[in-house]
């Protein structure tokens, strides 16, 4: 399906109805090509982005929601990634089994501070 930009621009300015009738088409055909198991997702997803739509008060509101919208989803995406490259959220994979440390006393720590400090021992 090929988009023309400026096709719907134009029926957008002489035919809101149509316009509308004609988006909600074009995304369910889109959804609709999606394996079965993203549907509900991407259906999920329009849900929200019509109700957006619906509760801004001007096209710039919904604009700027949406915006943030697609920000917070490409941030949570940016972290599962940056997860998978440093191995910390592979799916499936058993956590790291934690290990022990010696924890030391912070007086000592101090203490062999100021000596190395003052050259004592």
């Amino acid at each position: 399906m090929e988009f023309d930009f400026d096709a719907w621009v134009k029926l957008a300015r002489e035919n809101p109805d149509e316009f509308e009738r004609q988006r909600q088409v074009a995304l369910r055909a889109t959804i609709d090509t999606a394996p079965a198991e993203h549907r509900k997702r991407l259906e999920g997803l329009q849900f929200q982005i019509d109700m957006e739509r619906q509760r801004s008060g001007s096209a710039l509101g919904a604009c700027i929601k949406l915006n943030s919208m697609m920000w917070a989803g490409f941030f949570r995406l940016r972290k599962e990634l940056n997860g998978l490259v440093e191995g910390a959220a592979v799916p499936n994979e058993q956590p790291a089994p934690k290990q022990s440390a010696d924890v030391i006393s912070m007086e000592r720590f101090a203490s062999a501070r100021r000596a190395s400090r003052t050259g004592e021992e």
